[in-house]
């Protein structure tokens, strides 16, 4: 295998990584709320009903912002039935999962989750714009953030929060472009209803940060129409537009599936223009943002069935999308992480969906454990080591043939440096079966030694962890990773996900 290679320089850098790159997103689906983040009752829940081994994992994670309460259960939900005595709150049917919302767990029990996570750990929360509209937004910003005085802020207060939450981020509706939403609008109707709502929002409280509804994914017949038809109306008063994105391997071709990354570096930059395009317009000198708010892996052709039944025995908390994640789906999810940091200039939000159970890094066993998938690993490492700048990385790789891309680098990689001058790599080998020798230039870093190379792989692509053997599937430390005159060399093992941390 010839050496990848690629140089380091702290005068070539892409932008400062914003911490909301690490977030995460809990909603009302399947099992994310209820036995999974919520479950009184467990020996592990606290006097709240929050499973505390949930909690430690969610610390361990580094989840910095989690986006609720959906998700397409946001079109159809009502905040009123989600705040005050849990007693009294309505029994409500949930269309876009076809389950039964009891709506135990609501605003006030997420904003206490939020703060049992820790200080770091912010809202964004999600307003209903497929059944309603600019007033119920508006109700629920204030019943949320208005200190005191007035009829919703004093409900709050009556209710057992005194404190305001203090929400700044605000997403106006989810996947309005997509024809299973609830309320679904054309991308005129959309524009006008995101731009009412926000500038009602901005009239209460103008520091709110606004994310508008972008394209639910790349392959949407009105991708990037969609986007300038929205931002003509918006431009001005929203902060952010939201990218959705999904990866599943094809009909089988684990080769295009390792290289998702080069999709979602095409549908960032796709975005950035078409922003930068309707800015250009509209001669405005404001820049916007991207915010990743749903990403992941996800074996969605498994899941059809539900969207094609007809069944309406409408559970509660089913077991819905829980996705077991292998070796494979772990590096390719550290690829599309490797991919958010590449654009960290333009993507100011990012969250992995979802937190717990459905398509998640952590699950759980009702009245049982809780336990890391694969995908754990990279997000944990890319939150904990991830923070600072992002240097410009151009590899020199060996590449191999994808039915979708066409001939892509074998070598996906990115750097970090973070405020004290440590420098960590996040380097992908999408080789299925050989190691890929690495060559790495440093100049004006001011490096000397490798303090850990870490590796998640496994002689078994296919290997997860599971509640039987939870622990199957860990990172372990590399051997012969140098750092000499300059240069750093290492060997990356195949089909792995790779930090390198350099002092």
């Amino acid at each position: 295998m010839r050496t990848a290679r690629f140089t380091l320089d702290p005068a070539f850098t892409v932008g400062d990584v914003s911490p909301r790159l690490f977030g995460s997103f809990v909603e009302h689906l399947g099992r994310c709320v209820y036995t999974g983040v919520f479950e009184p009752g467990h020996p592990a829940a606290d006097a709240e009903g929050i499973r505390t081994d949930v909690l430690d994992l969610v610390r361990e994670l580094g989840v910095t912002a989690v986006r609720y309460p959906g998700g397409n259960f946001v079109s159809g939900h009502r905040w009123e039935d989600s705040v005050g005595p849990v007693e009294d709150r309505p029994r409500r049917l949930d269309l876009a999962w076809r389950s039964t919302e009891t709506n135990r767990f609501g605003l006030s029990e997420f904003m206490a989750f939020l703060r049992k996570i820790g200080p770091h750990t912010e809202p964004m929360m999600a307003v209903n714009l497929g059944t309603r509209g600019v007033a119920e937004a508006l109700e629920l910003q204030e019943y949320a953030n208005h200190p005191s005085g007035t009829a919703l802020a004093d409900l709050r207060a009556a209710h057992g929060d005194a404190d305001p939450f203090g929400i700044r981020l605000w997403c106006l509706g989810n996947e309005m472009d997509g024809p299973w939403q609830t309320g679904h609008k054309t991308a005129v109707e959309y524009g006008r209803l995101a731009a009412e709502t926000a500038r009602a929002m901005r009239q209460l409280d103008p520091s709110v940060e606004l994310v508008a509804c972008g394209s639910s994914s790349r392959s949407m017949p009105t991708f990037a129409a969609w986007e300038a038809t929205v931002l003509a109306e918006t431009y001005e008063l929203v902060d952010h537009v939201s990218l959705h994105a999904y990866y599943e391997p094809e009909d089988g071709d684990v080769d295009s599936f390792l290289a998702s990354a080069v999709d979602m570096e095409s549908f960032i930059e796709n975005v950035v223009a078409t922003c930068d395009h309707v800015g250009a317009r509209l001669k405005s000198a404001k820049r916007i943002d991207l915010s990743f708010d749903e990403w992941n892996v996800w074996y969605a052709s498994k899941w059809h069935e539900i969207e094609n039944s007809t069944a309406r025995d409408w559970p509660e908390a089913p077991r819905l999308l829980e996705d077991g994640y292998s070796v494979l789906d772990a590096v390719v999810l550290g690829s599309l992480l490797i991919a958010l940091l590449r654009h960290a200039d333009r993507v100011a939000v990012a969250c992995l969906a979802q937190l717990v159970n459905v398509i998640a890094p952590i699950m759980t066993e009702p009245g049982g454990p809780a336990w890391r998938q694969t995908t754990f690993f990279p997000f944990a490492q890319a939150s904990r080591h991830g923070r600072g700048r992002v240097l410009d990385v151009r590899v020199d790789s060996p590449t191999y043939g994808t039915r979708k891309y066409g001939e892509t680098d074998l070598l996906h990689a990115t750097a970090v440096r973070a405020e004290d001058g440590t420098v960590t790599v996040f380097a992908v080998n999408r080789a299925r079966t050989a190691a890929l020798p690495l060559e790495v230039t440093l100049h004006g870093l001011d490096l000397t030694r490798v303090t850990e190379h870490t590796v998640l792989s496994d002689p078994d692509p296919d290997a997860r962890n599971t509640l039987a053997d939870p622990e199957r599937v860990t990172p372990h430390r590399a051997e012969g990773t140098v750092l000499a005159d300059g240069t750093l060399g290492a060997v990356l093992e195949p089909l792995s996900w790779n930090v390198i941390r350099l002092a």
